[in-house]
């Protein structure tokens, strides 16, 4: 038996295999989070072939040179300048959140007015406006990979599950008892979370609109979550200053992440689900094993709360956005500071990699945006011309654009 079909997977880079077992189509991933440009494809090739019997001989070529355009794309040098191409001002209040989808065909903004509206990337058009949140829309989410459906979270206690395509809400999702903060959808898009203040996270089915477990355990508010790339395990991060780790099949909490003494900000998985990025109001970042839930290393450096932590697609580094103006890049095999991201007058919010891991961009009250090398720390570029704080910002999945949602009513697009 061999694969139907072999996909190219550039971000993080990897191969789908698409095969039939008992008349029904599966799929399977092959992840190459190591592949570099000098890289031996034959050598890696037939390595992969002795782990997966998919990999037939017949295959093996074909194998090779979707490896090798792989590998062309990460040697690819970039030097690319990011230009205004877009100023959206359909909100009436600030925006709260931006996010693209998996293709970055489109992107979704959310608003203080209640709304969010859905927009053509390539033409800057609004497609969409989604009504009917009674509250603040605080937290929005594509799910993937498909990019068809959104949830939005609203402080009216309620989160809503959207058609991509048409705008229709398919589901409401009630239960919590205060605001949604938080949500996040699976990969296999079977599930969304919805993280709440009144102390639970809630996992909900997406296809039939109904609730699959409610996660008790935290005493104070939960403000980040997120499911590992398997689907198997969520964690939740809470202002009682840890963060859980669900089994999702079962519902239970499996570990608790105790070390951090100030309340949670930002909680992540790595690509792989081996590791845990933890960062928290005391100035503190920490790294966790996943599997165990046991304390790995604290990386320390910021001198104010740390708002925002996030992987690279390969989980070989971590980025972190401070209160204190800064930004800082680890390197998580040494757990040391590999640059610093310096140059913002005000505290950054959000801090994210572009797919290939090798720049990153951060979001500021200072309002500007900054483009990093993400080796180096040095600035390549200061996106300026929002009149207020920027709270969110985002690459499509080619990284050739960029969001910045901003206090100012209004959402920039950047090519």
């Amino acid at each position: 038996m061999g694969p139907k079909r072999l996909l190219l997977r550039y971000f993080p880079p990897g191969i789908i295999l698409e095969y039939v077992e008992d008349s029904e189509l599966k799929t399977r991933s092959i992840d190459l989070l190591d592949l570099s440009p000098h890289t031996d494809v034959i050598a890696l090739v037939e390595e992969i072939q002795k782990e997966e019997p998919l990999i037939t001989a017949s295959c093996k070529e074909h194998v090779i040179h979707l490896i090798q355009r792989l590998q062309e794309k990460l040697g690819e040098q970039e030097d690319h300048k990011f230009y205004l191409f877009k100023v959206l001002r359909a909100h009436i209040l600030p925006l709260t959140n931006v996010a693209f989808n998996k293709s970055g065909s489109r992107f979704i903004t959310g608003s203080y007015d209640r709304t969010c509206k859905v927009w053509d990337t390539a033409s800057g058009e609004e497609l969409h406006t989604l009504e009917g949140h009674k509250n603040v829309v605080y937290a929005i989410a594509f799910n993937n990979p498909y990019g068809d459906k959104i949830a939005t979270g609203s402080f009216d206690k309620t989160c809503k599950l959207w058609s991509t395509e048409t705008g229709i809400c398919y589901h409401t999702f009630r239960g919590h008892s205060a605001e949604i903060v938080c949500l996040s959808f699976n990969l296999q898009s079977t599930l969304v979370a919805t993280g709440s203040m009144d102390t639970t996270a809630k996992l909900w089915d997406i296809e039939k609109g109904e609730i699959v477990f409610t996660l008790r355990g935290h005493s104070a508010e939960i403000v980040a979550l997120s499911f590992n790339t398997t689907g198997d395990r969520i964690i939740t991060g809470s202002f009682d200053c840890t963060v859980g780790v669900w089994d999702v099949v079962t519902g239970r909490m499996l570990h608790v992440l105790i070390g951090h003494r100030g309340e949670i900000s930002s909680a992540q998985f790595n690509w792989d689900c081996s590791l845990i990025v933890t960062g928290s109001m005391d100035k503190t970042c920490m790294l966790w094993n996943a599997m165990t839930g046991t304390h790995i290393a604290t990386l320390t450096g910021h001198s104010d709360e740390i708002m925002d932590v996030c992987f690279d697609y390969a989980g070989q580094r971590i980025a972190t956005a401070s209160a204190d103006g800064s930004g800082r890049v680890y390197n998580a095999e040494t757990k040391k500071c590999i640059a610093k991201l310096e140059g913002h007058e005000g505290e950054i919010s959000k801090i994210c990699f572009n797919p290939k891991g090798n720049r990153i961009l951060t979001a500021s009250s200072d309002k500007t945006a900054r483009l990093w090398d993400a080796a180096t720390g040095h600035c390549l570029q200061i996106l300026e011309g929002h009149t207020d704080e920027i709270f969110s910002c985002a690459f499509n999945y080619g990284g050739n654009i960029i969001i910045t949602g901003s206090k100012d009513n209004t959402c920039r697009v950047w090519h």
